[in-house]
């Protein structure tokens, strides 16, 4: 019967984009969204830190941070995804990634980090922080 089969798993619904242009043939599986958000990050090298995304795809993400990540690193992210890419709802996600490349970045001691997104877990609301991020 139609009716017993389940509905996939909810999916993050991210907008296509053009993907930026560097004069180096696009290697990215899927396009990244420019975007700039707040991202908490735990690797098994360093102490917890922060960082801000330069973009984002379902697969992907490049952010700066002042923490010392190492190519090859494993890493989870919490970050909520804004609007733009979640069709009107903010959204918080957990994300586990592998670091793919690391380089210097424009601000004073802070390092660009690329990263391939393994796994998106969409977590639930937290209590007050809806608020703080409007």
């Amino acid at each position: 019967m139609l009716n017993d089969v389940e509905p996939p798993p909810r999916a993050l619904p991210w907008y296509s984009a053009s993907p930026m242009t560097s004069g180096k043939p696009e290697q990215r599986s899927l396009p990244r969204v420019p975007v700039q958000v707040h991202v908490s990050i735990r690797s098994g090298q360093s102490e917890p830190s922060t960082g801000l995304t330069r973009d984002l795809s379902r697969n992907g993400v490049f952010f700066y941070t002042d923490s010392q990540i190492h190519e090859g690193s494993d890493l989870e992210m919490v970050l909520m995804l804004p609007p733009e890419l979640t069709q009107g709802e903010k959204s918080w996600v957990c994300c586990q990634a592998s670091v793919v490349r690391v380089e210097a970045a424009p601000g004073a001691g802070q390092v660009g980090v690329a990263a391939n997104i393994r796994s998106i877990a969409t977590l639930p609301e937290i209590p007050g922080e809806s608020a703080k991020s409007r």
